[in-house]
């Protein structure tokens, strides 16, 4: 054996000790578990000289949960995850839910009530820009719940009735907002009160806006409901319209709304491309199937999960108690 060859080999077995690599559930590949074997191991450090090994592993399992490293702050989180992208950390933009910045693009989690639920979906698939990777550093632990379950994209797509697929596919998905007192207003979801940057903005993603009087604003954009990964080839299931789909909300919610406002006037809501509705009993059965591949597991504090966000879906549970996690991303696609 040459000594190149006994050199790799040698690097292998020294990653090998460092560290444990294994599925969190041996039921399930998603996330992969990368843990230290012993102790005074730094993520950061780590992650600088392993770049490879975990870009192949989160393009093979979607996600892997960095655990028992020790990562105590926010700042140590941003190192890390500046070492494992390879672009600089993403503004929160173009938003559809509440969130704070704790440091230079860090991010709280949705702030939505503890008593409510978020459903799976791939972050910003509403939009033609979204991140590539996406980073959730667990904080502080709610007492109670508040898990954040993730699915496997390529799971999801393989499992949506083949004539279902099909459709969405041909007609791709609208989405409908009306920024306003009953959802986010657009100077938040923006980041900006000057109506001509968010024409701007609008003008260069291809989203259509109008200004509907009382400084409110609609807008509409088609987005694909599947996409190829760019880098494995595999095909994903990519879409908000079962999250953003008036059927989503609560049913007195529902009625409130539409004794209130004209469909065209809800927060939001999503159609088929050609502007045709979809059907309620097809996003039941969508829901269906991603509450049935989700993957479930309780936080511990200091815990990192890393995200190909094509990927792998997110979403978050009801919970008791405080809880905070913090979130980045990465590489716009």
């Amino acid at each position: 054996m040459n000594t190149i060859k006994k050199l790799q080999i040698g690097k292998r077995k020294v990653v090998e000790k460092l560290v444990n690599i294994e599925p969190l559930n041996h039921d399930n590949p998603l996330p992969l578990v990368i843990s230290p074997a012993i102790d005074g191991i730094s993520l950061i450090d780590w992650t600088q000289q392993n770049r490879d090994l975990v870009e192949n592993n989160l393009l093979k399992y979607g996600g892997i949960l960095f655990r028992n490293f020790h990562v105590n702050t926010v700042e140590e989180f941003q190192g890390f995850v500046k070492v494992a992208s390879t672009g600089e950390l993403l503004d929160y933009t173009y938003r559809s839910t509440p969130r704070t910045e704790v440091s230079d693009k860090i991010y709280t989690s949705t702030e939505y009530p503890a008593d409510e639920s978020i459903p799976l979906h791939n972050e910003n698939a509403y939009s033609p820009s979204y991140p590539m990777k996406i980073w959730f550093f667990c904080v502080k632990a709610s007492e109670i719940g508040g898990e954040t379950p993730i699915v496997d994209s390529r799971k999801i797509f393989a499992r949506i009735n083949p004539a279902i697929r099909e459709k969405f596919i041909k007609k791709q998905v609208m989405y409908v907002r009306n920024y306003g007192d009953l959802d986010l207003p657009w100077e938040e979801v923006f980041q900006t009160a000057n109506k001509a940057e968010v024409e701007n903005h609008c003008r260069k993603l291809g989203i259509s806006f109008t200004w509907t009087g009382n400084n409110t604003l609609r807008t509409s954009q088609i987005c694909p409901a599947v996409v190829k990964h760019p880098k494995t080839g595999e095909m994903v299931w990519f879409n908000q319209a079962h999250l953003f789909h008036i059927s989503s909300l609560k049913a007195e919610i529902r009625e409130s709304l539409s004794a209130l406002l004209k469909e065209d006037e809800f927060p939001r809501n999503a159609y088929y491309g050609d502007g045709s509705p979809i059907e309620v009993s097809v996003l039941d059965e969508i829901r269906e199937i991603y509450d049935q591949e989700a993957v479930i597991y309780p936080w511990q504090e200091g815990d990192v999960l890393m995200l190909d966000n094509m990927l792998a879906a997110h979403g978050r549970r009801p919970f008791v108690g405080k809880r905070k996690i913090v979130v980045a991303m990465a590489e716009s696609c």
